[in-house]
């Protein structure tokens, strides 16, 4: 049985004010409501964006909200209320009889003393009768209902959709005022449930949802089928998950672009938007903020302050490593508002049990995809070195403690690194002198394990940027238990991926021709990477992230820079008693 939540996550009751904007969420998808207002999850996509730019004017707060017709100004109260028409723009309200908060984009007056609100929604009124999706309808009942609770008279709403220029007049009636507070009385049911609603089904809802790369509704669904299918004969399983039809709702590749600067006495600055990078000879170039995943910078590269805030603001986190790749750590803004998936984590990491579970998946995929490297890029692979890797990969599936487990990937570790020079095949055979002798680290000894430490390194960066995004404490893993310092939780979900994507980098830079033996220094027993080659090494890395590759699981085709956010969020769903098992990553 897995490891389940066996309370509410969450530290305390329901907010006693619903927002308006949750009404609405809580009519379209519970399991949207709950991720934003309960989990503090959020993500732009073009929908969002051209929401906010057609809201820019109306959250820009003017005017005054002059009080009732029929009450008289307060004694204290030194200006004359504005005499309708008016209009006031982001009108903030909240009524505690009613449970509801808004902050309304435009309130207008009328000549008949009464007030109108407006809210601002992007495209066009859909072609329906009522010119009004019902969630939508609701958040402007919701407002219309705090106007009247302040003593305004307000019979309508009205909704403007900026990509049509047009003004649709919304009707309150009896049916839509039970149906809005009714949608606040679920919310704050869902809240106090403290479990997160299912996702929903094959629904059109989910496409342009700009949360769907969170919530992983096809996903989740899918594997709870799966599960659902393991009593029953393997035919019947596999026709399960064959019935089932994946969406890739989500970009297969991250639109954005790291910014890695690691010439010695470089500096980075802010220019409006652009990140300015110049180097010591005077050399420009620039980034847009807002098109940059993150940036690495390595060695004695000086960043601005206001460089560092403005990348806060847009969710850019910044890694720093040593000028040989050694990885120090990262800044980044506010972390992940999802206190529910950490003390999830937190109660699942005092669970040795549960940590075992855990570990033997992740060292049993670790070792098979280690085997699958070597059947697909060994030019002769010994029978016996993979015999016993599948051999090692099924005792790692029933071990009986982490520190057995420890022995058995150790033990897997030497006879995959024994062959590992098999799989380098130097372009035109001129880097024959770029060989290795078995594993070693701090300091490598040998070209191929300094561009190893250095792929292992960034990989290490990249996850460990992954896992806090989706809300988890980095520092607090399953397999690798807690040291200072060490970000164990990315460790944890890299061992899968060591193989797939820093191994394979390695191999193929060196078997491409991107870094030959010419292009490393050695020094007190010590080898590292000279910046031309390292250069052009993290130029192979990241292109092997951007890769696409056909999910195990899922079948669809999406990035390994993809992959890995799908898969730290799949142990979310693990952690919230979503799942029953972490689905690993394995390749054919």
């Amino acid at each position: 049985m897995a490891w389940r939540t066996r309370s509410p996550a969450h530290p305390g009751p329901a907010p006693e004010l619903v927002p308006a904007r949750m009404i609405n969420e809580c009519l379209y998808c519970e399991r949207l409501l709950y991720l934003e207002w309960v989990q503090g999850e959020f993500a732009d996509n073009a929908f969002t964006i051209e929401g906010r730019l057609s809201h820019s004017r109306a959250d820009r707060p003017s005017g005054k909200l002059p009080p009732p017709a029929a009450s008289e100004p307060a004694d204290d109260q030194l200006e004359e209320p504005e005499a309708p028409p008016f209009q006031a723009r982001s009108v903030w309200l909240s009524s505690e009889r009613l449970g509801i908060t808004a902050k309304i984009d435009v309130v207008e007056g009328t000549e008949s003393g009464s007030v109108v609100p407006i809210e601002y929604k992007r495209g066009s009124p859909p072609d329906i009768p009522e010119r009004a999706y019902l969630p939508e309808r609701a958040q402007l009942c919701a407002h219309v209902l705090l106007l009247r609770e302040h003593g305004y008279r307000c019979e309508s709403a009205e909704i403007y959709f900026a990509g049509a220029h047009q003004r649709v007049p919304i009707t309150i009636d009896e049916a839509l005022i039970a149906t809005t507070l009714g949608a606040v009385k679920r919310a704050r049911e869902l809240v106090e449930a403290g479990r997160i609603p299912p996702p929903l089904v094959n629904s059109p809802k989910c496409n342009g949802c700009s949360l769907v790369g969170i919530c992983l509704p096809d996903e989740t669904n899918l594997l709870q089928q799966l599960e659902l299918a393991q009593a029953q004969p393997v035919v019947e399983a596999q026709e399960a998950q064959a019935e089932q039809v994946m969406r890739r709702l989500h970009p297969a590749r991250d639109e954005k672009l790291p910014l890695i600067v690691q010439e010695q006495g470089a500096h980075v600055r802010l220019d409006g938007e652009r990140v300015v990078v110049t180097g010591r000879d005077g050399e420009k170039c620039e980034a847009k903020l807002p098109q940059l995943s993150h940036i690495s910078l390595f060695g004695n590269v000086q960043i601005t302050t206001q460089t560092v805030r403005a990348a806060f603001d847009h969710h850019v986190q910044i890694s720093y490593f040593s000028t040989g790749g050694w990885y120090y750590g990262r800044a980044s803004g506010t972390s992940s508002k999802n206190i529910e998936l950490r003390l999830a984590q937190y109660r699942a990491a005092t669970d040795p049990a549960f940590c075992l579970r855990m570990a033997r998946g992740f060292v049993a995929s670790k070792i098979r995809n280690c085997r699958t490297m070597l059947r697909r890029n060994h030019e002769q692979p010994d029978n016996v070195t993979l015999n016993e890797l599948e051999a090692m990969a099924k005792k790692a599936e029933t071990a009986e403690s982490l520190d057995q487990l420890l022995g058995l990937e150790g033990t897997a570790a030497r006879y995959y690194f024994q062959s590992f020079t098999g799989m380098l095949r130097p372009k035109d055979g001129k880097n024959v002198t770029l060989d290795m002798h078995g594993r070693n680290r701090r300091p490598p000894r040998d070209p191929v394990n300094a561009l190893l430490s250095l792929a292992y390194a960034v990989l290490t960066s990249d996850l460990h940027r992954v896992v806090e995004r989706v809300g988890f404490e980095p520092l607090l893993g399953f397999y690798h238990q807690p040291r200072f310092g060490r970000p164990a939780l990315a460790l944890d979900l890299m061992e899968e991926f060591r193989p797939l994507v820093a191994d394979s980098a390695v191999i193929g830079a060196i078997n491409t021709g991107v870094v030959g033996a010419e292009d490393f220094e050695h020094a007190r027993g010590a080898v590292s990477l000279k910046a031309p080659a390292r250069r052009r090494f993290l130029q192979a890395y990241h292109r092997r992230m951007d890769q696409l590759v056909t999910h195990p699981v899922f079948g669809y085709r999406i990035s390994y820079t993809r992959v890995l956010e799908v898969q730290a969020r799949l142990l979310g769903r693990v952690l919230l008693g979503e799942l029953e098992e972490y689905p690993s990553f394995r390749t054919r």
